[in-house]
């Protein structure tokens, strides 16, 4: 969606010539990457919101809120390459691989989200899904200087999770140019690794080293370079069906529900109690016994219930089932 802003006197801006000021020695120091930057759709400028900052709060929040709306748009037409990106994954998943993202900045900061968000939500072991971040955790709060630069750091970062070809790495980056998410797919997908490009910039070189290119062009941004924004949105958007379809191919979903959640606090306790209720229709006493019975474990908890069974059979049938719940309820003992 793009907007025109009446202009009360023209913005000063820096002049295209900028791009090729030379250094005393007459080279110069950043033009290339300049005009590799002037290249991406991600970096355009978009003159018709060059006034932007003289309008009222209420129009600026409205321009923002019609920006938003087309990146859902953006990622409906990549829809078919997300779901390949998806059964790959959980195939090597279902294996004992391991989802592993990998990005500087935003997209790294992203990727650690969603990662952190697992072991709560389908209770998997953290090791399970992992988000590394150029320049290491503490560049998840202050910038890491020259950490996203170094296709390097992305190997070595990788090497010390002791890449296997069963698991998946997820390079993330707004650009598609970020040496280290780049370097990241590149070095796994020499160790057999399966590799997704996540960008926003179409024919990126993210994309060209991945198995998976997952190219969501969503336009220039509102404030020119700023890919927090739309660009942001969208990884999210792509990160929470990489991570939730992959969860519910692996069986830790029963229809719509968390069945695998963690209880670790109070309102977990509700909501896996809520969960069982759901699932069942079991009364409240019936839940406790159930959980009672099988160590709190919700999942387990509705098979003693919907099977009749015991809390050590709902054990050793949800164990030959891989985990899923709907294979181990067919696999119960019919009763009469």
């Amino acid at each position: 969606m793009r907007h025109e802003i009446e202009k009360a006197e023209p913005l000063s801006m820096t002049s295209t010539t900028d791009a090729n000021a030379t250094t005393p020695g007459g080279h110069s120091e950043y033009g290339e990457l300049r005009a590799e930057l002037a290249t991406l759709t991600t970096e355009a400028f978009r003159p018709e919101l060059a006034e932007i900052d003289r309008l009222d709060t209420l129009e600026i929040a409205r321009i923002m809120n019609g920006e938003d709306r087309t990146v859902p748009t953006a990622v409906a037409a990549r829809l078919p390459e997300i779901a390949a990106a998806i059964d790959a994954t959980a195939a090597r998943m279902a294996r004992g691989g391991r989802l592993i993202y990998a990005g500087a900045g935003t997209p790294g900061r992203l990727g650690i989200l969603d990662a952190s968000e697992c072991p709560p939500t389908f209770n998997t072991d953290p090791s399970e899904v992992i988000g590394l971040i150029a320049g290491g955790p503490s560049a998840i709060i202050t910038a890491v200087e020259g950490a996203e630069d170094s296709k390097e750091l992305a190997a070595a970062d990788l090497d010390a999770l002791d890449l296997t070809p069963d698991d998946t790495v997820v390079g993330i980056s707004a650009s598609g140019r970020t040496p280290y998410a780049v370097g990241a797919v590149e070095h796994a997908r020499r160790k057999g690794a399966l590799t997704i490009g996540l960008s926003c910039n179409a024919d990126s070189a993210l994309g060209a080293a991945s198995e998976h290119p997952l190219e969501i062009v969503v336009g220039a941004e509102l404030l020119t370079g700023s890919t927090r924004l739309k660009a942001g949105t969208a990884q999210k958007l792509v990160l929470n069906m990489l991570s939730t379809i992959t969860m519910i191919r692996l069986g830790k979903t029963y229809g719509n529900l968390m069945v695998d959640v963690r209880a670790s606090n109070e309102k977990l306790r509700a909501r896996s109690r809520r969960i069982v209720a759901l699932a069942t229709g079991a009364s409240d006493e019936e839940i406790e016994a159930a959980l009672a019975a099988t160590d709190g474990e919700v999942k387990n908890a509705i098979l003693t219930i919907l099977g009749r069974v015991d809390g050590p059979t709902a054990a050793t049938l949800l164990s030959a089932s891989d985990g899923h719940l709907r294979a181990a309820l067919a696999a119960a003992p019919r009763t009469t």
